[in-house]
């Protein structure tokens, strides 16, 4: 019988031939513990703003100024909410819990993307998260329909595509505003005054600076460098 180095090591260079490859790595192949564990730390960061990422908008679709307008919020929400959810469960397929996921975050170990921390102070504030940070994201996620994680990149594609909405129906809410009065001519240029930085910073830190950046890429769970 071989012994549990031996096996390990073939184990090892199977799922590195998969990689090699671009093949996907699916949630029954054989993967190191430290592949495992950057994933569970991505995927659940990555649900975790999906969810706390409704709550900014979603405190307008009282106020939304036409039943038109918070029709078009209300849809946009439930799409983030549905998006945490494909998030969760392709986390789930890696031995971890949805309860356990939130409660990390409960906790403080675990994190979501910061921007959801900037208050949506305006109407005007909706169209500009649609725009920029919808667009940021877009550009940041779409990368991840190729990654290396077959159930992360299959939740992913469908993602992008109601992400490609969002933005879409951001930069419609922004230019009705860039063509309406003068006080909704500044409301919309203060809005994007103000989360035009927000939005470039979720692209990371320079690489050089990013913990993670050199092992996702060689897992090709980042395909791009920052």
């Amino acid at each position: 019988m071989a012994s549990p180095a031996l096996d390990t090591t073939a184990l090892q260079q199977e799922f590195d031939g998969l990689i090699e490859a671009e093949q996907r790595v699916e949630p029954r192949d054989w993967m190191p513990d430290a592949y495992r564990k950057t994933l569970i730390r991505q995927i659940a960061q990555h649900a975790h703003s999906e969810i706390i990422g409704m709550q900014p908008e979603g405190n307008w679709i009282t106020r939304a100024p036409s039943l038109r307008r918070k029709a078009i919020l209300m849809a946009k929400v439930q799409d983030e909410a549905g998006h945490g959810m494909y998030l969760y469960c392709a986390a789930e397929t890696l031995g971890v819990s949805r309860d356990e996921l939130v409660d990390l975050l409960n906790a403080g170990k675990q994190k979501y993307s910061s921007i959801f921390n900037y208050p949506t102070v305006t109407w005007a504030d909706v169209g500009a998260v649609g725009w920029l940070v919808d667009g940021a994201a877009i550009t940041n996620q779409i990368p991840l329909t190729r990654c290396s994680f077959g159930p992360y990149a299959r939740a992913m594609i469908r993602v992008c595509k109601e992400e490609s909405f969002h933005q879409r129906q951001g930069f419609e809410l922004l230019n009705v505003l860039s063509h309406g009065t003068p006080e909704q001519r500044a409301m919309a240029q203060d809005a994007l005054d103000r989360w035009w930085w927000p939005s470039v910073m979720m692209f990371g830190p320079p690489d050089a600076e990013s913990q993670h950046n050199e092992r996702s890429m060689r897992w090709k769970i980042k395909l791009f460098t920052n």
